[in-house]
C-alpha cells in the first residue's frame, strides 16, 4: 500500500507532527508514504513530491511550518470570497488522478482548513479516496473541539501581552494588540484571558467604541492607569464594516488588518489617554508548536492512517471530549465554530471584569 499526504492553506504549528504521525503509523503497517509539495498543486503532472520515511521525518515534530510546503492559491481552490464555493474543474482533477495512478497512491490525506477540506470533499466525490485532517489556528471548524496550531497561536498572544503589560504600566498607556481571527474570536478570547487583557473585542460580539472608551475611563478612576485591549482582525466596526488591508473582491477573501490601529486612534481621541497599537500578524503562525499541538498533530496523523486501513474514506479526523474520532467531511465543511455571548468562558471573563465593549 502506498498513501499520499499534502498540506494546503495557511501554514500552522503542528503540521510536521501530523506528517510524523502519518509516516510512523504507515511504516508500522509496511506502507509507503508520498508527500506532495505545495499542496494540491504537487499532484499536477509530472508531480512534485518526496518519498517520506522514518529517516526523513525524525526530529521534525519540533519544527514550525511544514517540510512539504503549502499554498492557498492555484488550480484547486474551491472556496472564493466570503464562503462562496466553486467547483474544481474536472480536467484538473483528472490530471491529479493520473499522477496518483502513476505513483500507485491508493489514498490521499488532505491536511487543511475549511477551504482545503472543501476541495478534498470534491476530490472524494470525483473518485479519489480522501481522508481529511482539520488544520486551523483559528479553531473555527465546528466538527472538532480543537485543532493543532491553536494552542501555539494562543501562546504567542500570551507572550505578547506579558511583554506589553510592562511597557503599558511604565507609561500609563493604553495598548491595543491586534490578533488573527477573521470570523471566530477564539485566539483573541483565549489569548486575552490567559494574558490578562482588560478589554477583548471579537467578531461575534458587536462592540461600541464609546463603551470601550468608558471601560478605559473606569479603570483610570479605579487607579488602574494602563489598559490592554485585544482585538481580533475580524471584529466589526459599529457600522458593521471590516477594516481591510486589501479588497480582493470576487477573486477571494479580502485581506483584513488595521482594526488595532483604528481602535487605538479612536480610544485616544475619546479618552485623551496616550494609546499605542501592535499587530502580531504572522508571528502567530510561525515558530515551534507547543507540546499540546505536537501530541494532537501526531494523534490526528495516526487516526488518518487508521481510517485508510479501515477503508473509511470521505471522513475527517475529529477531536471531541479528549477523544480522537472522525466525522464525514461533508458534515465538517461550511460549519464554523464561533464564540457565543452566553458561553461559559465569556461569562468567566465578564466575572473577573473583562469588558467586551458591548
Amino acid at each position: 500500500m502506498r498513501i499520499g499526504i499534502l498540506n494546503s492553506g495557511g501554514d500552522c504549528p503542528g503540521l510536521n507532527a501530523v506528517i510524523h504521525g502519518v509516516v510512523g503509523a504507515a511504516t508500522k503497517l509496511g506502507w509507503e508514504v508520498v508527500g506532495f509539495r505545495d499542496g494540491f498543486e504537487g499532484m499536477l503532472p509530472p508531480g512534485d513530491y518526496m518519498m517520506l520515511d522514518a529517516a526523513k521525518t525524525v526530529g521534525i515534530m519540533k519544527l514550525g511550518g511544514t517540510i512539504l510546503g503549502t499554498t492557498n492559491k492555484g488550480h484547486f481552490v474551491a472556496k472564493i470570497g466570503e464562503g462562496n464555493v466553486s467547483e474544481v474543474p474536472r480536467e484538473i482533477v483528472e490530471k491529479a488522478k493520473t499522477t496518483l495512478k502513476h505513483l500507485e497512491v491508493g489514498a490521499l490525506i488532505v491536511v487543511g482548513g475549511d477551504g482545503s477540506l472543501t476541495t478534498g470533499l470534491q476530490l472524494y466525490q470525483m473518485g479519489i479516496p480522501v481522508i481529511g485532517v482539520p488544520k486551523t489556528i483559528d479553531n473555527d471548524i465546528q466538527a472538532t473541539a480543537m485543532s493543532f496550531g491553536f494552542d501555539s497561536a494562543v501562546a504567542t498572544v500570551v507572550d505578547g501581552l506579558d511583554r506589553l503589560h510592562t511597557t503599558a504600566e511604565s507609561h500609563k498607556r493604553v495598548i491595543v494588540l491586534e490578533v488573527m481571527g477573521r470570523h471566530a474570536g477564539w485566539i483573541a478570547l483565549y489569548g486575552g484571558m490567559a494574558g490578562g487583557a482588560d478589554i477583548i473585542l471579537l467578531p461575534e460580539i458587536p462592540f461600541s467604541l464609546e463603551k470601550v472608551a468608558q471601560a478605559v475611563r473606569n479603570r483610570d478612576a479605579q487607579g488602574h492607569h494602563s489598559t490592554l485591549i485585544v482585538v481580533a482582525e475580524g471584529a466589526r466596526l459599529e457600522s458593521g464594516d471590516l477594516v481591510k488591508k486589501e479588497a480582493v473582491g470576487n477573486a477571494g477573501e479580502d485581506r483584513l488588518g488595521g482594526i488595532g490601529e483604528y481602535v487605538a486612534k479612536q480610544v485616544e481621541k475619546l479618552t485623551g489617554k496616550e494609546t499605542r497599537s501592535c499587530t502580531l500578524g504572522h508571528l502567530q503562525r510561525g515558530g515551534a508548536p507547543t507540546s499540546l499541538d505536537r501530541i494532537l498533530g501526531v494523534r490526528f496523523g495516526v487516526h488518518a492512517v487508521k481510517l485508510i486501513k479501515d477503508g473509511k474514506f470521505g471522513r475527517m479526523v475529529s477531536y471531541q471530549q479528549y477523544h480522537v474520532g472522525d466525522v464525514p467531511i461533508e458534515e465538517a465543511v461550511n460549519q464554523l465554530r464561533l464564540v457565543t455571548n452566553d458561553s461559559e468562558i465569556v461569562g468567566a471573563a465578564r466575572s473577573i471584569g473583562v469588558s467586551f465593549g458591548d
